[in-house]
């Protein structure tokens, strides 16, 4: 090798090495992966005015809560209403979400986090099904790791967006209403039967003997009569005016889906209770069998109201403002909590005043 050549190469590994130097310089000044996106909107292009329609995917199950005729209702359960209030709480969680850390994943860890399949998908859809926003939702984030992570409310949440599937991001929010579950979003406003002057209650064939009763006052301040009352039964006003009072404000716990049969409900041979107000109104509610904490029921109300005395007019209009939805009710397979129903679901011998407790 002579000098000549020796110089020309010492030259090239100079340039080579310096090259070297600088890109390694440059990989060490570059910020890491998503930090030039952190505190920015994770769904930054979702207006709350432009959502129509919010689909909820799990691995097992799917709800779609839809605006309809200016309402929001769930199209699993026939167009059941939605509580209002948490669509409007959902979507603006959605909108305010912003990027807490950003990180590359790999696909272990997408599914270690549900970040996979096996998440949550959430889509916001536009008028005529057109998507705005999508995310799959996996598992809850923890600062600190909880005693019980799946009772716990979590410090956030571990998200992907579509398209960026081998990065994973925090967000602040736990997302707890991202549910498939109907009762974490159905409207819970039941019915309310008020003023009661006729309460029935009739078991179906072959219940116990003493399951069915009926109590009957002529006014709102006069006295309970138990039917068929014998010598030496007395009835217990207390328990009377308690039993009348529960169908004053039933709050439903869900609904049952669409093509529930009735021999599943045990609404084929019901526990039936009438109660009849002294505004002129009929309440039926058919019982069926107990699901969990909850009874299968239905409710059909009948009648004109014809409130009476000196605020018989605002009393006309509470009324006629609430009967349309209330009756909207018979249409739907409803669970009524077993808790708002004990005092009705008395024997008849459980309403009366004990013989140690007469005076």
């Amino acid at each position: 090798m002579n000098a000549r050549f020796a110089g020309v190469l010492l030259i090239l590994l100079l340039a080579l090495g310096g090259g070297a130097l600088l890109v390694r310089e440059q990989q060490v000044s570059r910020p890491a992966a998503g930090t030039g996106t952190l505190g920015q909107p994770l769904l930054k292009d979702l207006q709350a005015s432009q959502v129509a329609a919010i689909v909820i995917r799990a691995p097992k199950a799917t709800i779609t809560i839809a605006r309809k005729d200016e309402r929001w209702t769930i199209a699993e359960r026939g167009g059941f209403p939605a509580d209002v209030d948490k669509v409007r709480d959902f979507v603006v969680k959605a909108m305010a979400l912003k990027i807490g850390q950003s990180e590359p994943i790999g696909e272990k860890d997408r599914a270690r986090l549900l970040l996979d399949a096996g998440g949550t998908a959430i889509e916001f859809l536009g008028a005529g099904g057109k998507p705005l926003a999508r995310l799959t939702a996996g598992k809850k984030y923890f600062k600190t790791e909880p005693e019980n992570a799946e009772k716990a409310n979590g410090d956030g949440r571990y998200v992907a967006l579509p398209g960026d599937e081998k990065r994973v991001i925090v967000v602040s929010d736990p997302l707890s209403l991202a549910s498939t579950r109907s009762a974490d979003w159905i409207s819970k406003a039941g019915f309310a039967a008020e003023k009661v002057k006729i309460l029935e209650v009739r078991a179906p064939e072959g219940a116990a003997a003493g399951s069915s009763w009926r109590i009957e006052r002529p006014g709102d301040n006069a006295d309970w009569k138990l039917a068929g009352a014998g010598g030496g039964e007395k009835l217990d006003v207390t328990k009377a005016n308690a039993a009348s009072y529960s169908l004053s404000l039933i709050e439903l716990a869900d609904v049952a889906p669409a093509d529930v049969k009735a021999e599943q409900t045990g609404l084929d041979k019901p526990t039936l209770v009438t109660a009849t107000t002294l505004e002129g109104l009929n309440y039926r509610l058919k019982l069926g069998k107990l699901a969990g904490e909850n009874y299968y029921a239905s409710v059909a109300i009948a009648g004109t109201p014809k409130p009476e005395g000196k605020d018989a007019e605002e009393r006309l209009k509470k009324l006629n403002e609430r009967l349309p939805r209330e009756q909207a009710l018979s249409g739907y397979t409803l669970l009524v909590p077993k808790s708002k129903l004990e005092d009705i679901l008395k024997k008849r011998a459980d309403l009366l005043v004990k013989k140690d407790a007469k005076k």
